[in-house]
This record gives structure tokens, sequence and C-alpha cells, in this order.
């Protein structure tokens, strides 16, 4: 009788987060969902009865890490920690709200939330760690400063977790997944966004690079085309480069 795996799905109530919930609990794993929102967690779990377990959890707070531990509890374990949870927004004005709000989410959140999944794999076996961060953190973007350096934090915090598992002997596998703009009520149907990508198919692609244990996948092979352009442009030119900060929608995912 084969083994069900287990999969602990943060941000999984909208966006990106549900789609790849719902695609792993169709592919039989027995996924625990968590976010801030507790309808939209009943209306998830409503899919797939018994399959699904639910915590409200808000990854900005202290105790998000107890509701992690209880979910993992309630789902029986975990093999596979998903991060979907973040936020951002344009920010050409430079407002200090809007950067400190997105620091404390994708920068003391998730580092709160990787280092509980990290530690929790550490004396259980190991296991699979996957965070959704971004093609934004290929270059610093002036239109949104904080949303792009922090997903750059994320991308070198994932390296640095890979190294220090594999010299210290642990079984934990890790994937950096980076799509680009994709067509989710988060972006307010992404008018205005260039290369827009569809969620339904940018989830089924992150499930693949899951399952294929890619270390870093760029989403869709246009933007990988595109960032792998960006990092051969010479800093002397990048800061001359006057970007358009586009629609001014925000970009959220708990």
């Amino acid at each position: 009788m084969p083994v069900t795996r287990r999969a602990i799905v943060v941000g999984a109530t909208s966006g990106l987060g549900r789609e790849t919930a719902l695609l792993l609990a169709a592919k039989g794993y027995r996924v625990g969902c968590a976010g801030r929102r507790a309808d939209r967690l009943e209306e998830l779990a409503s899919h797939y009865p018994g399959q699904i377990e639910t915590e409200r959890l808000d990854i900005t707070c202290d105790d998000a890490e107890a509701h992690l531990l209880a979910l993992i509890e309630k789902t029986g374990g975990m093999d596979l920690y998903f991060h979907a949870s973040g936020i951002g927004k344009q920010n050409p004005t430079l407002t200090s709200d809007i950067e400190m709000a997105t620091v404390g989410t994708n920068g003391m959140g998730f580092t709160r939330m990787i280092g509980a999944a990290y530690r929790y794999m550490a004396v259980h076996g190991g296991g699979h760690i996957a965070v959704i961060s971004s093609i934004a953190g290929t270059k610093g973007l002036g239109p949104a400063p904080s949303y792009s350096a922090t997903k750059a934090f994320q991308n070198t915090y994932i390296q640095a977790l890979e190294q220090q598992a594999r010299s210290r002997g642990l079984s934990i596998t890790f994937t950096d997944l980076r799509p680009g703009f994709v067509d989710t009520d988060l972006l307010d149907g992404g008018a205005g966004y260039p290369l827009l990508l569809k969620k339904e198919r940018v989830a089924r692609e992150m499930v693949w690079a899951l399952e294929h244990k890619k270390h870093i996948r760029v989403i869709d092979w246009r933007w990988r085309v595109i960032t792998a352009a960006w990092r051969c442009v010479p800093n002397f030119v990048w800061r001359r480069l006057k970007l358009s900060a586009g629609p001014q929608h925000d970009k959220e995912n708990t």
C-alpha cells in the first residue's frame, strides 16, 4: 500500500497557493492549508473532505510557528512545505508603510516560516521546502524597491539553507519557484502587465518542478530568457533605466 505524502501549503487561501493546494490534493497528497481567511480555508477544504486540513495563520505574528506545528500534527506530518504567502506593491514614492509591511511579510514572516519548516525537517528525517519567490529578485526594480529586495533576499536565503543542509548531512530538498506576472485577482485581472501567465498553467509547472526536485525554476520560458538578459546588463546601465511603474495594484497571497 503506497504511503500518503503530506504537504503543508502556507498562503493557500488565494492565487497560486490555492491552485497548488488543489493540485497536490488531486495527486493524492494529504494537504494542510494555512492562511489568514478562515472562510476561504473552509471553502478549500470542501473540495477534498477528509483530505485537506486547515489552520488559520498569519506569518507576521509571533505565534505563527505554533500554528504551523499544530497544522502539521493535524495533517499527520510534513513531507513538503510550500510557501506561497507574500505581499507586494509598487511604491514609486517610497511610502514608508508600504515598504515596512512588505519587509515584515516577505522578509521577517518568510524567515519565520521557512525556519520553522527547516527545524522540523531537521529532526524528522528531512523533506522538501519550496517557496514562491519571483523574477523580481533578479535585479533591483525601482517601481517596487522593497518587493524586489525581499524577493532577492528569499532567493539568497534558500540558497544558503540548501548549502547548510548539505553540510549538516540533512536530507532536505529546496525548490525556488520564480514566476513572472500571473493573472490572478491579486493583480486585478492583470491588465497592463506584460507577458501575463495563467495561474492554472503556472501551478501545473510549479508542481512539475516539485516532482522533479528542481532547485530553481523560472516560469515560463519567456521570463527565463528575459531574466537571463537582465543579469547581463551592467549596473552602470541598469541604474539609468527608467522602468514604468505600471498599474497600481497590490500583490498579496496570504
